[in-house]
């Protein structure tokens, strides 16, 4: 009963009648005591109040007496009247002003006034007059009263004490900026020199998973632009936590004369794994003018385990202008990589494509060369729009016809460790992503090969990938289904049928996965490539195949080779089971050798060569240098031996960061050892193979 005529008298308000008098809480609420519950134990009163619609403030007040409240284990364990915006419902839309705050003796009644803004949402206020988790004590209330405003407008006591105390504030900043401009001049840093042998913070961590840190506050200059920090770190026995953040790093907040914390503060520095000894770091920012104070908070972040030591800090002022040049050089940047989307235009899409011997053709029956780049990127981070830009700057001014699109199956289904914990709503968005990919690029009357960007043997998620995926493009004209990037470790029996996969060889062309996933690629039942090919062809999908060999890809003599030609060897071959045929994978770069080896498969089947590039031989330092072949020899013999056996080939990497790089930023110039002899022969340059490897 006491719900309905809660939620009745609601409905009258939210259409504008007020209660006379101006007072909004019930005649029978306005005076009441607090139960003391015990000690350490909340005891409230909750009054939901609700104000005519078109509210935009309200005035709560009253009067209070409060008697020997005794504070419990924290500072606000006190009497207070907590409050929170409500709707209709009387659920939270968002938290109000706490009132009060007393304790002692009391024993006085207190008069109480207080003017509130109501939030966008807001039908109603909670106000909760409570001991709060107090030692001892007593709490009445008399005369609670809330009017409503319909402008806000804040009480006149509220303004002068406002404003009186935004003096004061001001004054206090003023000469603590001083004392602060006084040390930098005198020091060059805003930290204190350390004296010898002293650690700036020594953590460890000692409970899994538990936030360790240090904290330091530096009041800032009048007048300071911008600032670098500089420190030494060392960071030994690390164990990174459960979300990819939960590291070791340095926080860094600033804080206006309020001392709220401002929105646009510096990026953290940090290290997913031991730093092997002292290491140098530092990191410059702009300090916006509303900037009063800065917050150094090393830390280990909810790290399994681990220790970080810190010294030698310095937090010097220094030129603003290179910072304020690169942030105008990342807003252009932004603005250039946005590309608006279209509607399909199914009168430009590329014909759906079949094998036939071993060449690619449409439905006219004439032969399709597909050439093009890796628009890298969705593999790692779930984000797609400079893939978009790569997309269209690849096909409208490289003149390439095809793209791969690494992803995997994780950012699909939603469940990345970048995507948060609503795996739908991200699914959804990561999914939008490649749809505009696929629909600029048949727009343009190109095709997209989608790559599962998974290595060492395809799993039963992978399957599971496939029949998703494979159902969402089923017989798109544009789109080839890449299986799986790179196996490797593994016999071509597992390769093909499946089976235990165990530990990795001693060889690594893998050196960028992380320790944790390259555990999670041993000890393992295998489903095979067959599973996968027969994943895609369960949802009735005839879209072309692309099965990548052994060795990262770079072996295919499972498949065909001199030894299977006289009976010598079994092969591998895969089911093509009743779609439009598969194409098989090789990925080579400038530190393999065996061209020929994949001669007899490009005889009697189409090659995908998904991946190929070469980068200087200082780059790439997980391949021993001596193995690296100068790029700008291999660049144009590969291109020659590509052309001249007429080889499907995306290049990698359109990416300015994942090498070898095909461009040297994302303003797509290319990079003088691979990029521009790649886009040459996209743009129909003839190369001449002088050697082959």
């Amino acid at each position: 009963m006491r719900t309905k005529t809660i939620l009745a008298l609601a409905g009258l308000l939210a259409l504008g009648f007020a209660v006379q008098g101006g007072n909004l809480v019930p005649e029978g609420k306005r005076d009441f005591d607090v139960p003391f519950k015990g000690a350490g134990q909340m005891s409230l009163v909750y009054t939901p109040v609700f104000f005519p619609k078109g509210t935009e403030g309200v005035v709560v007040s009253g009067e209070a007496k409060w008697d020997d409240v005794v504070r419990g284990d924290k500072s606000w364990f006190d009497a207070r009247i907590m409050t929170d915006f409500i709707d209709s419902k009387c659920k939270k839309v968002n938290g109000g002003p706490v009132i009060g705050g007393w304790h002692g003796k009391g024993g006085e009644w207190k008069a109480f006034r207080k003017s509130v803004k109501v939030p966008e949402g807001a039908e109603g206020i909670a106000l909760m007059p409570c001991l709060f988790n107090v030692k001892s004590g007593a709490l009445a209330i008399r005369g609670l009263s809330v009017e409503a405003q319909e402008k806000y407008e804040e009480l006149p006591e509220e303004k002068a004490a406002r404003e009186e105390a935004d003096r004061k504030r001001s004054t206090q900043w003023a000469a603590r900026r001083a004392k602060a401009r006084e040390r930098m001049a005198k020091t060059g840093s805003l930290a204190a020199p350390a004296k010898e042998g002293e650690l700036y913070a020594d953590l460890k961590v000692k409970e899994p998973g538990k936030l360790v840190n240090a904290y330091r506050e530096y009041d800032l200059p009048e007048g300071v632009k911008a600032l670098r920090i500089s420190w030494m770190w060392e960071v030994r026995n690390l164990k990174t936590g459960e979300r990819p953040w939960f590291d070791a790093r340095v926080l860094f907040k600033l804080k206006g004369a309020d001392g709220k914390e401002l929105k646009n503060a510096p990026g953290p520095s940090y290290v997913q794994k031991d730093t092997n000894g002292w290491q140098e770091k530092s990191t410059a920012f702009l300090v916006p003018p509303d900037a009063v104070q800065l917050v150094v908070m090393p830390c280990l972040f909810m790290a399994k385990a681990g220790e970080m030591q810190m010294k030698d800090v310095k937090i010097a002022e220094i030129d603003p202008q290179p910072l304020y040049a690169a942030a105008a050089e990342r807003e252009r940047q932004e603005k250039a990589r946005y590309v608006p989307d279209e509607p399909e235009r199914r009168e430009k899409w590329p014909k759906p494509l079949r094998v036939v011997g071993n060449r690619l053709v449409d439905s006219d029956g004439r032969e399709v060369w597909l050439q093009g780049v890796n628009a890298g990127g969705m593999e790692t981070v779930p984000n797609g729009d400079q893939q978009v830009k790569s997309t269209v700057v690849a096909i409208d001014e490289w003149h390439a016809n095809c793209i791969r699109l690494p992803i995997n199956d994780d950012h699909w289904f939603g469940r990345g460790k970048f995507q948060g914990g609503q795996p739908d709503a991200a699914a959804a968005a990561f999914r939008r992503y490649v749809d505009k990919i696929v629909r600029l690029a048949a727009n343009r009357g190109a095709y997209v090969a989608i790559d599962l960007h998974r290595f060492r043997a395809p799993k039963a998620e992978h399957v599971a990938f496939w029949k998703d995926c494979a159902a969402h493009y089923k017989d798109h004209p544009a789109v080839l289904f890449d299986l799986f990037n790179e196996p490797h470790g593994i016999s071509w029996e597992v390769w093909r049928n499946g089976g235990w996969v165990g530990e990795a060889g001693k060889v690594d062309e893998s050196a960028f996965l992380t320790a944790e996933e390259k555990k999670k690629n041993q000890g393992f039942e295998s489903v095979g490539m067959q599973a996968l090919v027969d994943a895609v062809r369960s949802t009735g999908a005839k879209n072309v195949v692309i099965a990548g060999g052994l060795f990262w890809a770079n072996d295919l003599t499972g498949i065909e080779s001199e030894a299977i030609e006289k009976g010598e060897a079994k092969s591998y071959r895969l089911d093509e089971k009743g779609g439009d045929g598969i194409m098989y994978a090789w990925h080579t770069y400038h530190w393999h050798k065996g061209w020929a080896r994949i001669l007899p498969v490009a005889a009697k089947h189409p090659i995908f060569l998904g991946e190929v590039g070469a980068a200087p031989r200082e780059e790439m330092t997980f391949i021993p240098f001596e193995q690296k072949e100068d790029p700008y020899t291999f660049a144009p013999d590969m291109l020659g031996f590509i052309q001249k056996h007429r080889i499907n080939w995306t290049g990698w990497c359109f990416h300015p960061k994942a090498g070898p790089c095909m461009i040297r930023s994302w303003d797509y110039d290319p990079t003088p050892y691979w990029g521009e002899f790649a886009r040459r022969a996209l743009s129909g340059e003839k190369f001449e193979m002088k050697r082959m490897r």
